[in-house]
């Protein structure tokens, strides 16, 4: 019993590898049976012809900057079972293809794909299909998208954004009639620091609106972002409500709209989420307060849109409001938005506008708000006060007049903070000691800010910092010797800040720097731990540097682009220079260095760009 036991167990695990497994009782030589396993070889679920073409589709990818290389694609195997691929369980076919952001690169859209019509998802997104069209001049005018898209007549989910697509919207689209989801939008989103990003946008246009909804009437999801409508005029809005009423999510930032924002959007009533963007083409105008009746809207961006006059008092109706943003709209008036539900609101953009002081009656319940945005004409201390709260804030820019009354703010409950931006005010010390205190603090940026005296040590308290950005601020004497306990340090960048004085050798400790852009009043050496940054990969360092260029720069051989200004005179480059084997380009010039080029730089055979002017140095035929 045992043994058939065992037996009955591998034909599980055979009939996995779609082998149909059959057993059979014998009478062995001597007495006793004998089971004897058949193994019977059955069809591949997926069908030869499909498999066929996506190998084919394959065979027109690059995979040099690829997350994957597809190797489950392998003919003679079963492609239901392949990378990104889906087949439907009862008839075989490929019902599903989704290689988003796998980073591929290609020549265009192989046309073999349209032989796939079982198809019901088709997403390409973010990958390369440009061929390189642009870098090579070649634009809108030329279209890069082959005929054959209506042959999918059973897709509900197209999805071809971000993959360097251009030229007209092929007129195909307009008649896949099972659409539910369309997305052909060009939209830049990404972290410095995620290389899986390689991906181009799409330079496409509309030749005709009404041709590319008028037969979508399942629609449910548009999203058009960067998708040019210069020959739309101002069709757009009615047409929407004419030939797609359901729609729950339009996304159509950056368009070049034109005309009002119509009230025969009244008709998308079961709209979720409206994205209208960065369009100073659409007629200046009131806040279409007929919005605030959507029940289900759950994100609202109007930002830039050329909204004015005063906001409606009334709150939004929708209890399940995530995202309301009004900001670069400079002549809206009125007090902050109310929420019927403001325990929902995650991120409320409000600045670039002229709201007034006042503090919203449901400030309070914002518990859920991770992204908050203010200019000087929407903030006082008893506003923000109501702020003080906020557990889940991630994110906060602050563009305001004077805070110099708001240090109190920054005591608030910021556990969570990650983000701060401060734009072009004045910045008193009480402030600056209190952002030391936000320990969760990822990005940190001061622009333009009026402050006095030196940075507090306190900013060394900020160990998840990865993003530092000063510029243009009042700062005075060195930089902190505590800056070095920042070692989670990806971008520094440091320019005209008003710092002086040494660079402390604590910088050394910030070994996880890969751009790094110093250009204030520094001056004494240049300490040699600059040596420790290995992952640098960018580098721009401008001061009143004496001394010499330390040797230990040659340790920094990831860096591909390099610039350093100082005031070296009388002092040579130092050879060791030539171990940065990566470097593309090198700039060390107006520095008064003297003396012999080194000749290890005939290493750098990576330059494309070489500047040493405004030295006295000789020897310049040592670089071939």
């Amino acid at each position: 019993m045992a043994s058939i036991g065992r037996v009955f167990l591998l034909c599980l695990a055979l009939a996995q590898l779609h082998t149909v497994v059959l057993s059979s009782t014998h009478h062995a030589p001597g007495g006793g049976n004998l089971t004897v396993i058949h193994h019977l070889p059955v069809p591949f679920l997926c069908h030869p012809d499909q498999a066929k073409a996506l190998l084919q589709l394959k065979k027109s990818f690059s995979f040099v900057y690829s997350t994957t290389t597809l190797s489950s694609w392998r003919d003679g195997s079963d492609c239901c079972l392949w990378e990104g691929v889906g087949c439907d369980s009862s008839s075989g076919n490929v019902t599903i293809l989704d290689l988003n952001n796998r980073g591929l690169f290609s020549y265009g859209l192989d046309p073999e794909v349209f032989s796939l019509t079982s198809l019901r998802r088709l997403d390409l997104s973010m990958n390369d299909f440009s061929g390189d069209s642009v870098e090579h001049g070649v634009y809108m005018a030329d279209s890069n998208i082959p005929a054959g898209l209506e042959r999918f007549t059973l897709l509900t989910h197209l999805n071809l954004s971000n993959l360097g697509l251009r030229g007209p919207i092929p007129i195909g689209v307009g008649e896949l009639l099972n659409l539910v989801s369309l997305d052909l939008s060009s939209y830049f989103v990404s972290d410095e620091y995620d290389d899986s990003f390689f991906y181009l946008s799409n330079y496409l246009w509309v030749p005709s609106f009404d041709t590319l909804v008028a037969n979508l009437r399942n629609l449910r999801e548009l999203y058009l972002d960067g998708v040019d409508f210069y020959l739309v005029r101002e069709e757009w809005c009615s047409s929407l409500a004419t030939y797609v009423p359901h729609l729950e999510v339009l996304s159509l930032a950056n368009c070049g709209l034109t005309g009002p924002v119509c009230t025969s959007l009244l008709g998308l009533s079961s709209l979720a989420v409206l994205n209208l963007q960065e369009n100073e083409g659409i007629t200046a105008g009131p806040f279409p307060e007929f919005l605030m009746d959507f029940l289900n809207l759950t994100m609202l961006q109007l930002s830039n849109v050329n909204l004015e006059g005063w906001f409606p008092s009334r709150p939004f109706q929708s209890k399940n409001l995530r995202v309301l943003d009004l900001s670069s709209n400079e002549n809206l008036s009125g007090h902050v938005p109310n929420f019927s539900n403001a325990s929902s609101l995650e991120s409320l953009m409000l600045d670039g506008t002229n709201f007034l002081p006042a503090k919203p009656t449901s400030s309070s319940n914002f518990k859920s708000l991770k992204e908050l945005a203010l200019d000087g004409n929407s903030v006082s201390v008893d506003f923000l006060s109501s702020f003080g709260t906020l557990g889940s804030l991630c994110q906060l820019d602050l563009t305001v007049k004077s805070i110099s009354e708001l240090g109190s703010t920054f005591s608030c409950d910021l556990k969570t903070l990650r983000s701060l931006t401060i734009v072009d005010r004045k910045l008193p010390r009480l402030v600056l000691h209190a952002v030391g205190n936000i320990i969760s603090l990822r990005t940190l940026e001061m622009d333009s800010c009026t402050t006095y005296g030196s940075m507090p040590s306190s900013i060394g308290n900020l160990t998840n910092l990865r993003n530092m950005h000063i510029s243009d601020c009042g700062f005075s004497g060195p930089l902190p010797a505590a800056i070095g306990r920042l070692t989670n340090l990806r971008t520094m960048y440091i320019d005209y800040g008003g710092f002086s004085g040494p660079i402390p050798a604590t910088i050394g400790k910030l070994t996880n720097v890969e751009s790094m852009h110093i250009c204030a009043e520094f001056s004494g050496p240049m300490p040699a731990t600059i040596g420790n940054l290995t992952n640098l990969k960018t580098m721009f360092v401008q001061g009143q540097f004496s001394g010499s260029m330390p040797d230990t720069i040659g340790n920094l051989t990831h860096l591909n682009s390099m610039e350093f200004y100082g005031e070296f005179s009388g002092s040579s480059v130092p050879h060791t220079i030539g171990q940065l084997s990566q470097l593309a380009r090198l700039n060390i010039g107006d520095s008064n260095y003297s003396g012999s080029i080194p000749s290890s730089m005939a290493n750098l055979t990576q330059l494309t760009e070489l500047i040493l002017s405004f030295n006295s140095l000789n020897g310049s035929n040592t670089i071939s």
